[in-house]
């Protein structure tokens, strides 16, 4: 086999591109990976914490919501409770991918979490907390992405396609909050 280290018509770095062959127990992570990898998967990690004190807010909600006319409302917080989830999940992917640890101990979740929990009775007050959850974590993503900046696209596209689903509940909420 040929060693071709010249570059190729379209300007990629040969050599770089089969070094990245080289050190299979990094998985997914490759010499070319920019970003301060610890400080990722940092950030990653309370953002996990946040996710999941969403998840539990949402179910209580979900669970404690009662009166005449509230299935609306019900049926959106369980909704919102499984996006949360499934973001819960892509986050720990992504974390693992990174050669992290997912951080799913529930003794420090609250301390790690952007957002709080909430345990209100009233409908108006639990909507409230959640379009109060939903705003922090839009702008906790928002400083995500922009101090990832280019430096990690998988990452980048993880957080802005979250951040988007987050609006969307945040949209929700003060929809049902007019009400």
């Amino acid at each position: 086999m040929e060693n071709n280290t010249k570059p190729l018509a379209h300007g990629f770095d040969v050599k770089a591109i089969r070094q990245a062959a080289a050190n299979l127990d990094d998985g997914a992570v490759t010499d070319g990976y920019a970003a301060d990898r610890e400080a990722v998967i940092n950030m990653l990690n309370d953002a996990l914490a946040t996710e999941l004190v969403c998840v539990l807010r949402y179910k209580r909600h979900y669970y404690t919501v009662s009166g005449v006319g509230n299935g609306p409302i019900k049926a959106e917080f369980l909704e919102h409770a499984q996006q949360e989830q499934e973001h819960a999940d892509s986050l720990a992917e992504r974390i693992v991918q990174l050669n992290g640890s997912p951080n799913f101990n529930p003794a420090t979740l609250t301390a790690r979490s952007h957002a709080e929990y909430d345990d209100s009775d009233d409908v108006q007050a639990m909507i409230r907390s959640n379009l109060i959850a939903e705003r922090v974590a839009i702008e906790s993503y928002r400083q995500m992405i922009a101090a990832i900046g280019e430096k990690d696209p998988t990452t980048k596209a993880l957080l802005v396609s979250i951040m988007a689903v987050e609006e969307e509940h945040a949209d929700d909420m003060r929809d049902l909050l007019a009400h």
